[in-house]
């Protein structure tokens, strides 16, 4: 018995040594498998990255294709730089980035017939805005950005935020941590957060769009497009839209009647248009621009 016992043992032992030899070749002659890719998340943010973007586009005849976009020079008088400069003089740009839309920013009209057309300085400006959102994204995709446009400039941005809100762009809309449009274009009160005191009216692309044939002779080449398909999409409630009362661009009366009158109307917007930075109608308590860096403030601090 005690001989069968030993013997017994022995096997056992035997059998262990072998499917441990078995083990250790089957993991030696293994291929080490393919490391994953690491994600977004994991490893492909720079340290060097800010930790916000600001995206500024100037209204009309504000910008240009040759100005420093993060030290514009070209209109002293720009509504957002009462925006931009003071975001800069609070946070290291190495922290923030502001950046402001370098392009031609014109409206060619029967005033001004050398002028871009208001649908190649509308197109150019968002293929600029675009190309810097794709850069800074490849390079830094965890940083998130801040959009902020007037006028021609609120057009752009809410043409991008809506592409972006709705799949159409290779921004992610998670990356978009708010977007405001002063004096939007293609406002409509069915898309987007109002901001300030409410208006009856809608964009004048939205107000013109039925009559854009009838208007070219008045506004050659500014097409009147009309709603933005999907509106903002998944950004809507990150979309604030702020437009005073009266204001002909974002505040025109919804009927088509006198179309040609509101043509021209685009052409002098001055006043009511021009006022944003002290008109106390526009929303309570503050102006546009206070608001607007605020805001601003409130997403980077938290």
């Amino acid at each position: 018995m005690k001989k069968l016992l030993t013997v017994l043992a022995a096997l056992i032992v035997l059998i262990l040594i072998i499917a441990g030899v078995v083990l250790w070749i089957t993991v030696e002659d293994e291929e080490p498998g393919p490391t994953p890719p690491p994600t977004e998340t994991e490893a492909q943010q720079p340290d060097w990255c800010p930790s916000y973007e600001v995206l500024a586009a100037p209204g009309t005849w504000e910008s240009a294709p040759s100005d420093d976009p993060v030290n514009p020079t070209f209109n002293p008088q720009s509504f957002m730089l009462s925006i931009t400069q003071p975001i800069q003089g609070a946070y290291s740009p190495d922290d923030v980035k502001v950046w402001t839309l370098p392009y031609t920013a014109e409206f060619k009209n029967i005033q001004s017939m050398g002028e871009k057309s208001y649908d190649a300085s509308r197109e150019e400006g968002t293929d600029t805005l675009l190309q810097e959102m794709e850069k800074t994204h490849s390079e830094c995709p965890q940083t998130p950005f801040i959009l902020a446009g007037f006028s021609q400039g609120a057009v752009i941005m809410g043409d991008v935020a809506s592409e972006i809100g709705n799949g159409r762009a290779t921004i992610p809309a998670g990356n978009i941590a708010g977007v405001t449009l002063i004096a939007d274009g293609r406002r409509e009160p069915a898309f987007g957060q109002v901001v300030g005191n409410p208006v009856a009216g809608v964009g004048a692309e939205i107000a013109l769009h039925p009559v854009n044939a009838l208007i070219q002779p008045i506004v050659p080449q500014a097409t009147m497009r009309g709603s933005r398909a999907g509106g903002f999409g998944e950004l809507d409630g990150r979309v604030n839209e702020i437009c005073a009362p009266d204001d002909s661009i974002c505040d025109a009366p919804p009927n088509v009647e006198d179309a040609l009158g509101r043509a021209q109307a685009l052409i002098d917007a001055n006043g009511v248009h021009a006022l944003y930075a002290t008109n106390p109608n526009v929303i309570p308590g503050t102006t546009a621009n206070q608001w607007t860096v605020d805001w601003i403030h409130g997403i980077i601090n938290g």
